[in-house]
């Protein structure tokens, strides 16, 4: 498989989303996996993966939330894959 196999799709992120879609995009390989699939992000990688994209951690207070509705969205979507 390639890159050019993937459809991609555009999506509009909103300005105030932004350093939580980053920041989410990065913790991609940060999954707390059981038998049953994934269960959350591993929440210890938050501030370290943070610094490394240049987001202060005064910042995180604020990103959190929305960090937690991706969070939340991709665990529904990766449910639906494992049906």
């Amino acid at each position: 498989m390639t890159p050019d196999d993937i459809d991609e799709e555009e999506v509009e992120v909103l300005p105030d989303a932004w350093l939580a879609f980053r920041l989410f995009d990065a913790m991609g390989t940060q999954w707390r996996v059981g038998p049953g699939g994934a269960s959350g992000l591993d929440y210890t990688a938050i501030p370290p993966t943070a610094s490394m994209l240049g987001i202060k951690r005064r910042y995180l207070t604020d990103i959190f939330p929305d960090l937690r509705v991706m969070e939340v969205e991709a665990l529904a979507v990766m449910a639906e894959s494992m049906e």
